[in-house]
């Protein structure tokens, strides 16, 4: 099994990948990354939080592509090409999740409203012993 390329986002169960948050036990408010301190909710005081994982789907709200090389740590294949970023809103939690969408798919290929989902891919230079979440548009959805 590939490793994640950072602890604790999301489960590398490759057939049902999660984002890894938090919910607030008392209010409800889910949070991604996970948050362990204080509720941001301003009508609750709660510093507990239960780890949930969040939901593998949702409605892509927007986009756009990113055209430079982000500086290190991110790892990229050279020659460097430009890829497309998704804000897609997750079906239970109803809230934005800010995503890279998989390789092979441009904003040419995205329109808001259709159906993303969460999956795996392997992050380049590192021989695939790494992997890290993606959206990829649903297809027929």
């Amino acid at each position: 099994m590939n490793a994640p390329i950072i602890e604790g986002l999301f489960s590398v169960d490759a057939a049902e990948p999660a984002l890894l948050g938090s919910r607030c036990s008392a209010c409800g408010t889910y949070y991604f990354p996970k948050q362990s301190n204080y509720c941001r909710n301003p009508d609750c005081d709660s510093e507990r939080f239960d780890e949930v994982p969040l939901s593998r789907s949702g409605t892509l709200w927007s986009f756009t592509n990113a055209c430079y090389q982000p500086p290190a740590p991110y790892v990229a294949e050279e020659p460097f090409e430009p890829y497309a970023i998704a804000a897609v809103k997750l079906e239970r939690e109803q809230m934005i999740v800010l995503g890279q969408v998989v390789k092979g798919v441009g904003v040419d290929d995205l329109a808001a409203g259709m159906t993303m989902r969460l999956v795996l891919e392997d992050v380049p230079g590192v021989d695939g012993e790494r992997v890290t979440w993606k959206w990829q548009p649903v297809e027929g959805a």
